[in-house]
């Protein structure tokens, strides 16, 4: 008996709806993950999984420094730093600035630096937690549309304050040096709570680039724009 046209049509249904589950499951994944970090202090985030590696693969010796400490004990200038710096409207905008990442967009096909379309700029200080914490450093609209909807889910389950502190405690600061408390110790020697406003603000200007500065912590720029961080960090709107 010959095979019916449907027994012969690749199961293309099914492996859609595999394929959504899976996608699903990621999601539910990232909620979960997000949700214990409500409690729990961040020890690890894609981002220092993928400079281990980098490390390994590179057969680099490089000493690992990371420390997480709560809200209270950073002290008010590298928040107010950090928020001048990265993104000053973290306190009221909902994870995502609109106009400034279609400011970066526009800038970035206008100026056509690179043929694979790559999406840079605009990030708000949610987002990048986002990316930090579970995506790639590469750079795709597909990463970046997971990177919107994971920053959608630390917006809803968490508050500011914790975001904030979650950042602080994760960011890169360069090779091996993670969170604010262990670069203020690698780059001043003293615990973060103790750094003056400049050098709050100079660690804040090392966020962009932090590989590149950790080998050019003084010179012209950073020297300048710590110095327009720094004053505008005493108004900067943090969380209390």
């Amino acid at each position: 008996m010959p095979a019916s046209r449907s027994a012969r049509r690749p199961p293309l249904g099914r492996l859609l709806l595999l394929a959504l589950s899976a996608l699903l499951v990621l999601q539910l994944y990232f909620a979960l993950r997000i949700a214990l970090w409500s409690v729990l202090p961040v020890s690890d985030t894609a981002f220092m999984r993928a400079s281990q590696l980098r490390m390994l693969h590179g057969r680099e010796t490089v000493e690992w420094h990371h420390e997480w400490i709560a809200y209270e004990a950073l002290g008010p200038w590298i928040k107010r730093a950090v928020v001048a710096s990265e993104d000053a409207t973290f306190l009221h905008n909902p994870g995502v600035d609109w106009q400034a990442l279609r400011k970066a967009w526009i800038r970035d096909h206008t100026r056509r630096v690179e043929r694979d379309h790559r999406i840079v700029g605009g990030s708000t200080i949610t987002q990048q937690l986002a990316k930090n914490l579970f995506l790639s450093p590469e750079r795709s609209y597909l990463r970046k549309g997971q990177e919107l909807v994971i920053t959608g889910m630390l917006e809803l389950l968490l508050d500011k304050r914790r975001i904030l502190e979650m950042y602080l405690n994760s960011v890169e600061w360069g090779d091996g040096v993670y969170g604010a408390q262990a670069a203020a110790r690698q780059y001043f020697h003293v615990p973060v709570a103790r750094l003056s406003p400049l050098q709050a603000a100079r660690l804040a200007v090392m966020l962009p680039a932090p590989r590149f500065f950790q080998r050019h912590l003084y010179g012209p720029y950073i020297d300048r724009r710590s110095y327009t961080i720094a004053a505008r960090a005493r108004d900067a709107q943090i969380p209390r």
